[in-house]
């Protein structure tokens, strides 16, 4: 029996009900399947950046152990198998084909040109490393500069110089009018990397076929299954959607890599189909670096303009933005509408103009990684306004602060599109000084100056835009999906319920966080609630998590559905005290007449009546449950201060992250836990761009750095514990008042730990701007020049 509660769930910081499966090991991942006579994948992939597929001899591995099908591009051809198609669109996009697998060219290191599926995983890959392809070199270029030259290799011949698109925001007219009457400006030239997000668990995916049904199953790694299932369906597969079932179960880590539509999942589906066994593929690390959708590569030149007071009058952004070698899901959105639309960030400029070319590469795609736009505009803009700082000899802070958009100035409408909902941006920025004791590191990085260690103190006050909406607007920008959500509550008889949803967890904690804001509508215990998602089988329709929408969009669709379900429990409560719902309070699990609490009935009294239908009101359905579908008004817009503090060694270059602070406001906190360890996570993502990770290719397409031995992740001794606390400014927007929080660490830690890195070399040296990452080579040299160009000047 359901029992009662008079306590709240929402705000406590509580453990994670899904926890104890994953640390005992008891998690249901994609590749823990296992499945009677499933067979096993490997893919043959391209060891060149661009080649010329001349010849592939099946047979020459026809003969070894267990191998039961070789698959070419020609069989993808042959199956009628459709491109995988962009979900994003933009005025005079060019969209190369992308094949499932490669039938004339390979246009990148790991494109897949051949597959193998045998008895054992053993077997095919032993097959896969045999098999005798032959290819024709073809030149290639990697960097979206160099392909933009005359001259430059053409990566696919219906994309005329490389260029995707042009895309640009803003009103340029104005923008040069603000630069005629400014009193200083500073421009920048900034380059942003590109990243490998490297989730705990590499891409999987198993499919099964049934030929009696013609039905087709899938698990597979997504962070979003139904926009799988359309996909795979509709646009690859040609089949009928409800002939294709997605599962995504337990999934370790997604970042963005695994919201795309990936060659391997139409692979298995149409191995499967041949063979009418299941078919399991699961990526080797070294797979994922040269398969998995990479992140960032920007290419930026930033101009600012300011008057006598100091005051911003204006923001030019000029983008080259690599796209790899094929467009991918949301490929043409991230550096357009993700990115260019936020570079007004927190202040109040006049004047934005955003020009961006996208360019095609011969390297692993690039696609959304974890703030997708939103860390690569606040990188832009805030080290343009740290160098402007500089330039006026003012304090960043200060600089900052006077440029604020103010709270009475909300809602507030940018010249670069959005309407920003709500913001209180000057609290966030003063407790971050205060927690960090900003004057005392002032003071401290005078006392160094000079010195073999020197201090960097880095502030950034970060805006993005998550949570995203609505439909119909994203719909008009280029979107081939839309951005509602979904949820289904179902009472059970006994009380129990279950959550269906159509986000998805893949470590985002939703099966606690959603289960507390159910539980608080309900007034049940939340161990009477279960979350249901990850299943096209058996959630409704729902578009899946990225962007940090899930409790802004799906949270808010559960909360629309929760009212529905205590709507109806209420009457039929109201009914059997036969008492008018005016008079029916419903308080700590139960309802009773208000004034009369001896007159009163449980959730599980109305539950069970709900079902049991022997004495309802009039004209009522049976049953406790109820669909909700909400789709957002607006954007969601969270903020804060970021302080970053670091010190260099100028001996050996080495900077070592000394502390960290960060003040956030997301609106209300529905779990300070799950919140507190996103951000964690996500500073040290970021802070891992400044300092460590680089996805380095060499000029023609090679990647460099496409193991653990060259790509450098964080350890635990790279970063500091972390100083994390709140301001709350709800969204007028959604029923819960939230905004996300899942991406704001990664957003804002790069662009603070960069300024960190900067501000410590500009007091020293004067240097003005190093690009990401700070190796210790890159820094050492950069201040021996700067010390050496000194010395020089004062012998002169």
């Amino acid at each position: 029996m359901t029992e009662s509660r008079t306590d709240k769930y929402v705000g406590q910081a509580l453990k994670r009900k899904e926890d104890p499966r994953f640390i005992t090991g008891t998690g249901n991942y994609t590749d823990d399947i296992v499945l009677h006579g499933m067979l096993h994948a490997a893919m043959v992939r391209s060891p060149y950046p661009h080649a010329r597929i001349t010849a592939i001899d099946k047979g020459s591995v026809a003969d070894f152990p267990g191998v039961q099908l070789v698959l070419t591009g020609q069989d993808v051809k042959d199956a009628g198998l459709g491109s995988i198609p962009v979900g994003w669109l933009l005025p005079d996009l060019k969209t190369p084909a992308h094949p499932a697998i490669a039938l004339e060219e390979a246009n990148h290191v790991g494109d897949i040109v051949a597959v193998v599926i045998a008895e054992t995983r053993a077997q095919a890959e032993d097959a896969a490393a045999a098999l005798d392809v032959s290819y024709e070199a073809l030149p290639s270029v990697s960097s979206a500069v160099a392909a933009l030259e005359d001259g430059a290799p053409v990566v696919h011949d219906d994309v005329p110089g490389n260029v995707a698109f042009r895309w640009e925001i803003g009103d340029e007219a104005a923008l040069n009018e603000s630069f005629r009457r400014a009193h200083k400006t500073v421009k920048v030239k900034l380059r942003n990397h590109r990243l490998i997000a490297n989730a705990i668990e590499p891409r999987a995916s198993l499919a099964q076929f049934s030929p009696a049904s013609g039905e087709y199953t899938l698990h597979t790694t997504s962070q979003n299954p139904h926009i799988h299932r359309l996909i795979l369906a509709a646009f690859v597969m040609n089949i009928p959607e409800h002939k294709l079932r997605v599962i995504s179960p337990d999934v370790g880590g997604g970042f963005g890599s695994k919201i795309f539509q990936y060659q391997e999942e139409v692979i298995v589906l149409l191995a499967a189909q041949k063979l009418g066994r299941p078919v399991k593929w699961a990526a080797r690390r070294s797979e994922s670096f040269v398969s998995d959708a990479q992140g960032r590569d920007h290419d930026t030149e930033t101009e600012m303009a300011v008057d006598e007071n100091g005051m911003m009058l204006g923001l030019r952004v000029s983008t080259v933005a690599n796209l790899g070698a094929y467009q991918t899901l949301f490929s043409p959105a991230v550096p357009t509408y993700l990115y260019g639309t936020l570079c007004n960030g927190v202040y109040k400029l006049p004047a934005v103009h955003v020009k961006v070319t996208g360019v095609m590469t011969n390297t692993v795609p690039v696609d959304a990684y974890r703030g997708a736009g939103r860390p690569e505009a606040t990188y832009a803009v805030e080290r343009t306004v740290d160098v402007m700082a500089h330039e006026l000899g003012e304090d960043p802070a200060e600089f900052r602060r006077r440029n604020f958009i103010q709270p009475d100035e909300f809602p507030y409408q940018t010249p670069v599109a959005l309407v920003y909902d709500s913001g209180d941006y000057e609290p966030a920025l003063d407790k971050a000084l205060g927690m960090m004791n900003y004057p005392a590191l002032r003071e401290e990085q005078a006392r160094m100056k000079g010195g073999r260690k020197i201090l960097g103190v880095g502030l950034i006050s970060y805006l993005e835009a998550c949570g995203l909406a609505p439909s119909a607007l994203v719909g008009q920008l280029g979107a081939q999906a839309g951005q509602w959500e979904s949820s289904l509550v179902r009472v059970h008889p006994t009380g129990k319920v279950e959550l269906f949803t159509g986000s998805h967890s893949h470590g985002q904690g939703h099966e606690t966080a959603f289960a507390q804001i159910a539980a608080d509508e309900l007034q049940i215990p939340i161990e009477d609630i279960e979350l249901i998602h990850g299943d096209t089988g058996r959630m409704p329709y729902g578009w899946g998590t990225y962007g940090s929408r899930s409790a802004a969009v799906g949270g808010s669709a559960l909360k629309m559905a929760l009212l529905k379900v205590t709507a109806k429990a209420k009457k039929i409560a109201a009914h059997l005290l036969e008492a008018s719902e005016e008079d029916v309070e419903h308080e700590g699990g139960v309802f009773r007449i208000k004034g009369a609490p001896g007159q009163s009935k449980s959730f599980f009294d109305v539950s069970l009546m709900a079902h049991l239908a022997h004495n309802l009101p009039a004209d009522m359905e049976p049953g406790l449950e109820a669909t909700a579908f909400y789709d957002p008004k607006n954007f969601v817009y969270p903020f804060g201060t970021h302080i970053a503090v670091v010190e260099i060694d100028t001996d050996t270059g080495h900077v070592k992250l000394r502390q960290y602070g960060c003040v956030d406001d997301c609106g209300p906190l529905i779990n300070p836990l799950i919140a507190e360890g996103q951000v964690h996570g996500g500073i040290a993502q970021g802070a891992a761009q400044a300092l460590l990770e680089d996805a380095a290719y060499d000029e023609d397409g090679s990647l460099l750095a496409g193991t653990f031995m060259e790509y450098a992740i964080p350890r635990a001794d790279d970063v500091p514990s972390f100083l994390i606390d709140h301001t709350v400014t709800p969204s007028p927007h959604n029923p819960l008042g939230v905004k996300g929080i899942g991406e704001a660490g990664t957003i804002a830690s790069s662009a603070a730990v960069a300024n960190a890195v900067m501000d410590a070399l500009w007091h020293e040296c004067g240097i003005a701007h190093l690009d990401m990452p700070y190796t210790s080579e890159k820094v050492w040299r950069a201040v021996q020049a700067a010390r050496g160009a000194q010395g020089q000047a004062a012998d002169d």
